[in-house]
């Protein structure tokens, strides 16, 4: 079917303006992990609630209650639910995005202010924090519901819409808000949803568009360790005490190999080995070591082999260490011995690992080979946050919508991907709903989404904006 040539136009003639958007989205630092920039969080939702009316769809802020972070009662950003259309004869596609973002300090390494979005005409990238993960892809379906509004055009489905300002900070609430929606049936805003779209991932590299059926689910944990009553000077209490930070660095060194394995017992052994159709989709993908390394910033690919690097990222689970809380990080000499000290750590989990099943395995784990460091410390793991798995059907007429679309604009077939990240409400979506759920991906791989210097090649989001819309129109004919 396609999208109509004027709203293909119309995208085109106001580029200018589309950007313009995205960096007023961007100018606000929604930082959800930052407890002092709560209420420029909170603010960004009141913002985006407010582009959404100003364009006809009618929402709700969804007060999601309190929680505690870094020692205070913070309010939770608001959940916005909306609705656009309400033609029976339509169908009706339910859209997920986020509008809170990483940190980002110019001091990091930015080569531009992080929360100003900069337009390399050079290079046609939009580079500013949120860019590509989530800011832009949400603005590319406020551009959509534009473009049709002032062109006098029906919208070819029904829209319903479900943005969060807690992704970033484990989608705290939104879960429940999500279900309690469904549970209203037709009279709530989620009643009659034929499938979901989610727009909060990228393309496996900088050449081919990507739809994603596959996410890795996640478990987020903290190894505490705790001693002396208060910081230790070492040059007096060097060699005469058990410190924290020596047991720390020895827990967290028995935790995941210079090559990747993950050395707790029982966790990589949960997941069978890919049979020879499944190492055929990885084979036949456009993909390679360099694509990783090039993403990266350096030649470290864990192998030379595509496919063993490929299930890497999309079908076994993995162990990172993220950071030790409480250590010395300043600029200079410091010679403290700290008194506590947080490891933080992650696991990527994948089918048909769930995060209860992982929970007992490494706190387990952890305590024996504490036990056998005979320390005096104090040691408890910490189980912070997590989510499940997800893998959908990609011959569902979902997805062939989404892949003639991609066609349609891109003019190339798109890599069916699974992707390594975790976004906790996919699975709540497909399950709660019982509907085909799909990433249809804005960005490329090399966006440094969560990294320093985030882009989103001005390509992307204009001919994406043209996807997601051509995307609508082939659902309203899919069968």
């Amino acid at each position: 079917m396609g999208a109509p040539a004027n709203f293909l136009q119309y995208v085109d003639n106001n580029a200018d303006s589309f950007i313009k958007r995205l960096g007023e989205a961007v100018k606000i630092q929604s930082i959800s992990s930052d407890a002092r920039r709560r209420q420029e969080t909170i603010a960004m939702g009141l913002w985006l609630n407010d582009q959404l009316t100003q364009l006809g769809v009618t929402t709700k802020l969804e007060d999601l209650g309190t929680h505690v972070m870094q020692g205070q009662t913070l309010q939770l950003p608001y959940a916005i639910i909306g609705k656009l259309g309400e033609d029976p004869k339509k169908k009706t596609v339910l859209i997920y995005g986020h509008y809170d973002v990483q940190p980002a300090l110019k001091s990091d390494g930015w080569a531009t202010e992080p929360f100003e979005l900069v337009v390399d005409n050079e290079k046609n990238r939009l580079i500013g924090r949120g860019s590509t993960d989530d800011k832009g892809p949400i603005m590319g379906w406020l551009n959509v519901i534009q473009a049709h509004k002032e062109l006098g055009l029906d919208l070819p489905v029904n829209l319903r819409f479900c943005f969060e300002g807690m992704e970033e900070n484990g989608s705290e609430g939104l879960d429940e808000c999500v279900i309690a929606e469904v549970a209203k049936g037709k009279d709530g805003y989620f009643g009659g949803v034929d499938c979901v779209c989610i727009s909060d991932n990228y393309w496996l590299n900088t050449r081919t568009p990507a739809l994603t059926y596959g996410l890795r689910g996640i478990a987020y944990f903290a190894i505490n360790v705790s001693g002396p009553g208060q910081d230790l000077h070492s040059g007096l209490f060097g060699r005469m005490v058990h410190e924290p930070m020596t047991d720390l660095i020895k827990l967290m060194s028995k935790l995941v190999d210079h090559d990747g394995t993950i050395l707790i017992p029982g966790i990589d052994e949960m997941v069978p080995p890919a049979d020879e159709e499944e190492l055929k989709l990885y084979t036949k993908m456009d993909y390679s070591t360099a694509d990783v390394e090039e993403s990266a910033g350096a030649s470290i690919a864990l192998s030379d082999h595509k496919e063993t690097v490929i299930m890497g990222r999309m079908r076994n689970p993995s162990l990172s260490l993220h950071g030790i809380q409480g250590a010395f990080s300043d600029v200079g000499c410091k010679t403290v011995i700290p008194s506590k000290v947080a490891g933080k750590f992650s696991l990527r989990l994948v089918p048909p690992q769930t995060p209860e099943a992982v929970i007992p395995l490494v706190k387990a784990y952890i305590e024996s080979e504490f036990a056998k460091l005979n320390s005096k410390n104090k040691m408890n793991v910490e189980y912070l946050h997590g989510g499940k798995p997800w893998v959908a059907d990609v011959k569902h007429w979902n997805f062939e919508a989404a892949k003639k679309a991609i066609e349609s604009i891109w003019k190339k077939s798109p890599d069916y991907t699974r992707e390594g990240g975790s976004i906790p409400v996919t699975l709540t979506f497909a399950e709660s709903l019982g509907v085909n759920v799909l990433l249809l991906p804005m960005g490329r791989a090399d966006d440094g989404a969560h990294s320093t210097n985030e882009k989103l090649d001005r390509s992307n989001f204009i001919e994406g904006t043209k996807v997601l819309g051509t995307y609508l129109y082939e659902v309203a004919v899919a069968a």
